[in-house]
């Protein structure tokens, strides 16, 4: 079954509830904290219990998962780009 090259990604409906956000960084305590301050100042209310933490295979990068109330793509917008321009930070999903 092909899809229709047309066919546009599914719309998010705002606000979401349990919006995942994944963020790979490097395995240090410094870019842990800029990652949960960040976090913390664009998700209000951010519920750090359920925040995942994976360590690659070498220990050299950390995941982690976020579950947030998204409100809008500005919140989301501003978050991803916040955490890409951190030297630390290599990917956010």
């Amino acid at each position: 079954m092909s899809q229709d090259p047309n066919q546009q990604p599914p719309k998010i409906e705002f606000p979401c509830e349990d919006y995942l956000v994944k963020v790979v960084r490097d395995s240090d305590d410094a870019a842990h904290e800029f990652v949960l301050e960040v976090m913390r100042r664009h998700a209000p209310g951010l519920d750090e219990e359920r925040v995942t933490l994976r360590e690659s295979r070498n220990g050299k990068f950390t995941s982690m998962t976020f579950y947030i109330l998204a409100t809008g793509e500005p919140q989301l917008q501003a978050l991803f780009e916040e955490l890409k321009a951190h030297p630390a930070v290599h990917m956010v999903l």
